[in-house]
């Protein structure tokens, strides 16, 4: 299979890009790569142009900007639309959904509450009307072993007293990049259509995850500042999802074990 990767440079595109078995064809917007292919996702002749040149058995998106709803709602789109029977695998998130005390299934409507929870809603119900048989791929945080996720950047700042908290009421699913790379790639290969979730099956607070990264990296977990802030608990039910991976979604208190 000729596997194309959007958004390589990132931490999930260059966890697959590492984790893939398939040939595979890297495309990147502006930071450059050995042997990848520049692709500006906004542009829908470019991103037909690409396609067409690679002519890829498989494609899975994952570029976004959080700012940015030409590159995440419309580059999306762009990317069904030339798909031309490849089969897609998009990466979602978990901002499509609004606080609430329970978590969401696969089969609940979006309702999202940010601008970027709605982009990544708007290009599911597209790729769904697009492209039928593409696998949507529900994520929520995503932690890396080297350091290199947001998330542990953050824990790093504010460990050494730059401003910031953590929030006690911001309650994710998180997973690891790897849970989540070999994940795709099985779905990518299966005969799953339509949403999935994927996310670790452990849901914490900000702080509890800031914490567990602390440790890890052997930081003084109490050292980090919280504040309760706004309550905002978003868990993706993923278990229906787990049923049909051979990959396990490990919480993040098994891999972030010291």
């Amino acid at each position: 299979m000729r596997l194309l990767v959007t958004g390589a440079t990132g931490l999930l595109g260059r966890e697959l890009l590492r984790t893939a078995t398939h040939e595979v064809v890297p495309t990147y917007h502006s930071r450059e790569m050995p042997g990848g292919v520049q692709l500006d996702v906004r542009r829908r002749d470019a991103v037909r142009d690409v396609i067409r040149s690679v002519r890829p058995d498989g494609i899975i998106h994952t570029a976004y900007q959080q700012d940015d709803w030409a590159t995440t709602a419309e580059g999306a789109v762009n990317v069904a639309l030339a798909a031309d029977g490849a089969r897609l695998v998009f990466v979602s998130s978990d901002a499509v959904f609004g606080p609430r005390e329970t978590p969401y299934a696969e089969h609940e409507s979006p309702c999202p509450i940010t601008a970027y929870g709605a982009a990544k809603a708007a290009a599911e119900t597209a790729i769904r009307a697009i492209t039928p048989d593409a696998i949507i791929a529900r994520t929520s945080l995503i932690i890396g072993s080297d350091g290199h996720s947001a998330e542990e950047r953050r824990v790093r700042r504010l460990a050494a007293g730059e401003p910031g908290v953590f929030y006690t009421r911001n309650i994710r699913c998180p997973v690891h990049v790897n849970d989540l790379a070999t994940a795709l790639l099985e779905l990518l290969v299966s005969n799953v259509i339509g949403i999935t979730h994927v996310a670790g099956p452990e849901a914490l607070s900000r702080l509890d995850l800031g914490r567990l990264i602390a440790v890890r990296d052997g930081l003084d977990p109490q050292a980090l500042p919280f504040t309760p802030g706004t309550p905002s608990d978003i868990r993706l039910d993923s278990s229906r999802t787990q049923e049909v991976l051979k990959t396990r979604l490990r919480p993040a208190s098994e891999f972030l074990l010291p």
